[in-house]
């Protein structure tokens, strides 16, 4: 029998991955909450977590569990409160890059407020990140762009988004509808950093041509990446939903295939009347952003 109380203990020292920090939230003594770790991972017979070093990481399983638990507690306490009668203030949480909530989902998310659902928690997270949080039960749902889909997820493509180039409306590739690639050989360029989709993306066309990628600036997030354009640092590559900043335009660049945007949840977790209605909104909201 998996107690609930283990289960809680377990969600919180995983979030902080410290049994001190745990302990002292849970207003419980180290040795107690090892304790309740212990038997929750004897009665599995698993281990949850492993040490190296000084440093603390779930493993595998530990990481199924902590999905798990975050569901079972949201369910007991939709439980309590339908028994007792009592209004149950119910949260969805939704993960997604800086860009896709400026700029793909900005009606999405006050239409489903409107609608007063539930709560909804908003977490900034990048595409690793966001798809971590749907995995381990942080969040309901995540929007970002992935080829690959985890085998624990279900997946609903959304957009299909292409690629732009922001620039300063007095640069002299403003005065052209589209660009490619050989436009921006000899240009400063503003990309993402390491690691991100597009920037993968850009390396393999520069490759095509015979040139290496070397950015003037690097950085993470397009409303950055297009003040510095604003700036007059170079030319910045961006998803084509972004909105350019003042003094610049943006241009359509060929060459560069679209990605997909991909709205996530977890393939296990049955989805509450809530998170379902926030996925009508985000799915609604990317239908009108394609065709804005």
């Amino acid at each position: 029998m998996i107690s609930s109380e283990w289960l809680r203990a377990f969600v919180v020292f995983a979030e902080t991955m410290n049994f001190t920090h745990a302990a002292a939230r849970l207003h419980l003594s180290q040795p107690a909450l090892h304790v309740q770790i212990r038997k929750l991972g004897e009665a599995l017979q698993a281990s949850l977590y492993v040490r190296n070093g000084r440093t603390l990481s779930l493993t595998e399983e530990g990481r199924k569990v902590l999905a798990f638990a975050r569901e079972q507690i949201e369910r007991n306490q939709q439980l309590i409160d339908d028994v007792r009668g009592t209004r149950h203030e119910s949260n969805v949480v939704l993960a997604a890059g800086e860009g896709t909530l400026l700029w793909m989902l900005h009606d999405a998310l006050p239409a489903f407020q409107r609608g007063k659902h539930a709560k909804l928690r908003v977490l900034t997270r990048a595409r690793d990140e966001a798809i971590a949080a749907v995995q381990l039960g942080e969040a309901h749902l995540a929007v970002t762009v992935v080829d690959d889909v985890p085998a624990n997820l279900v997946a609903r493509r959304i957009a299909k988004v292409g690629t732009a180039v922001v620039l300063l409306k007095s640069h002299p590739l403003a005065r052209k509808r589209a660009l490619t690639i050989h436009d921006l050989r000899d240009e400063a360029i503003i990309a993402p950093a390491m690691g991100r989709p597009l920037r993968a993306a850009l390396a393999r066309a520069w490759s095509n041509t015979n040139t290496e990628l070397s950015p003037a600036v690097e950085a993470n997030g397009w409303e950055l990446m297009m003040r510095f354009a604003a700036l007059g640092m170079g030319v910045a590559v961006v998803n084509d939903f972004c909105v350019p900043p003042r003094g610049t335009v943006r241009r359509r660049l060929i060459g560069l295939p679209p990605v997909q945007y991909q709205l996530l949840r977890l393939r296990d977790r049955k989805p509450s009347p809530a998170v379902l209605a926030l996925e009508a909104a985000i799915v609604a909201s990317a239908k009108l952003s394609k065709t804005a």
